[in-house]
């Protein structure tokens, strides 16, 4: 399996004291509430994104006792034009990214033609370079795709997504993607500049919660600025 994170991702279960409850793998294609779930937890929030020493991602969650039936995994989709018996190479990619904020707006970026959503504006950041923590690939990610110095924020939600679809390049790819989303803020928001050329990045801007409703984004993108946006009524 390829994949960007070679010490493998392990969760964690924490109590409300901040006891671990319980650790775990999450292997290619899991999903942490279906993996915790399975094992009699409910997740409340995430905690923490940390890199260990033997270099596996631990992503902590603050979780409560299962009253019910555990969560399943949905049913792994495949995109249009990938046909079932095509097999994709595994891969697990463990990105991170920021809904940044500032005086002038929501910062976003647009994807550019190395993409399936080109022209589509999304928030800034990527994929975690090997051995790197989190944090570090956020504001490393901003920086490259923005030029823009951020105060990073909690780590507000933890996504994992798993579907078989072609690559740019064509190449047929079994893909589990691990996304983690933080809250960010920028004090001295500045006119955009990508660092980051030949990259997937073609444009970013700074974008005020109404023009943010006309732009094309994914539908992804879309909910976690509504959510955690300059409009969101979160902390």
């Amino acid at each position: 399996m390829r994949t960007n994170i070679p010490g493998g991702i392990r969760l964690v279960a924490l109590g409300s004291d901040d006891e671990r409850l319980l650790e775990v793998a999450l292997r290619h294609g899991e999903h942490p509430e279906v993996v915790l779930g399975a094992a009699g937890w409910v997740i409340e929030a995430p905690a923490f994104a940390t890199v260990r020493q033997d270099g596996a991602l631990e992503l902590g969650f603050r979780v409560v006792q299962l009253d019910g039936i555990p969560p399943r995994s949905a049913t792994v989709r495949r995109d249009v034009g990938v046909g079932d018996d095509e097999v994709g190479e595994a891969y697990q990619r463990v990105a991170a990214y920021a809904v940044v904020t500032s005086e002038r707006g929501v910062l976003l970026t647009q994807f550019n033609t190395q993409t399936h959503v080109a022209g589509d504006w999304g928030l800034p950041g990527g994929g975690l370079d090997a051995g790197e923590s989190p944090v570090d690939g956020v504001h490393r990610e901003v920086w490259e795709e923005t030029g823009q110095l951020i105060e990073l924020g909690a780590l507000v939600e933890i996504q994992s997504h798993h579907w078989v679809g072609r690559a740019p390049n064509g190449v047929v790819e079994d893909f589990h993607a691990v996304r983690l989303i933080y809250r960010a803020t920028c004090a001295s928001p500045s006119d955009p500049v990508i660092h980051d050329v030949g990259g997937t990045t073609s444009d970013a801007r700074w974008f005020s919660p109404d023009e943010i409703d006309g732009l094309p984004m994914p539908p992804l993108s879309r909910s976690l600025t509504a959510r955690h946006g300059p409009l969101s009524d979160a902390p």
